[in-house]
């Protein structure tokens, strides 16, 4: 019962991933609930052990529609691949209750700034170019990585939301730069958690198979319908993780 629970979370999980991020919002409340005993950081590394490959899978599939600008996204994935793992040899060591307190807070700003701004992510107009868009990018992947690392719930949209507001992409563009930059550090995350023996790999292959499946359906539906498809999905995961990750730090 624990395998088909964790597995099905892990479908639904890659399918939202792949669309504008917040997978993390559906596998990791699940893990905690079958696992109630177990370390965070080893349900940490089982999360990361299946979201790894759909973003990975996600990634692929809208680099072959979508224009990517890999100069700049490449060195930002290296630098975003460097923050999850310092993230996340920091949350062994480290407490991250002030985050929990200060994540819903965060999020209620990036949805009221998305519903102000109703032109916001809808035409791809990027606002830097050459080394500033690089330094930019990198600026996100190092924080966010750290932060995926770390903490994790709603880093895919926050890398949407902040190449959106930041570089000027639409959010289609943006959720697929978000992908890249995303299995960076989920990479480094799951190779850190692994390194420290907090990843159960007798579930792994089971979680990964179910996540990739439902991020080449989101994949699909992110791609056929566009921009503003992505958008309205992406109001709606930040809305649902405000309410979830409010709930965590205020209520319980």
């Amino acid at each position: 019962m624990e395998w088909i629970l964790v597995t099905l979370a892990s479908l639904l999980a890659g399918f939202v991933d792949a669309i504008v991020g917040g997978g993390g919002l559906i596998l990791v409340p699940a893990l905690f609930a079958v696992f109630p005993t177990t370390h965070p950081a080893t349900l940490f590394g089982i999360n990361k052990s299946a979201s790894v490959w759909g973003t990975a899978f996600a990634a692929r599939q809208f680099s072959r529609r979508v224009e990517i600008d890999w100069r700049s996204l490449l060195p930002a994935a290296a630098a975003g691949f460097t923050g999850g793992f310092a993230g996340a040899w920091a949350v062994t060591v480290l407490p991250s209750e002030f985050l929990r307190k200060l994540l819903p807070i965060v999020l209620l700003c990036v949805l009221f700034y998305t519903l102000v701004r109703k032109d916001l992510g809808r035409d791809h107009a990027p606002t830097l170019t050459g080394r500033a868009q690089t330094l930019a990018a990198c600026g996100i992947g190092l924080v966010l990585g750290f932060y995926d690392g770390f903490f994790g719930p709603g880093t895919g949209s926050f890398f949407v939301f902040l190449f959106v507001r930041v570089l000027g992409y639409d959010f289609l563009n943006a959720s697929a730069a978000a992908k890249l930059l995303n299995t960076a550090t989920n990479l480094a995350a799951l190779i850190l958690f692994a390194l420290k023996g907090h990843v159960w790999w007798q579930y792994a292959a089971a979680l990964a198979v179910a996540n990739v499946l439902g991020s080449l359906l989101g994949t699909h539906l992110a791609l056929k319908h566009g921009a503003s498809f992505v958008r309205g999905v992406f109001i709606l995961v930040v809305s649902a993780l405000i309410l979830k990750t409010g709930y965590d730090a205020f209520l319980r």
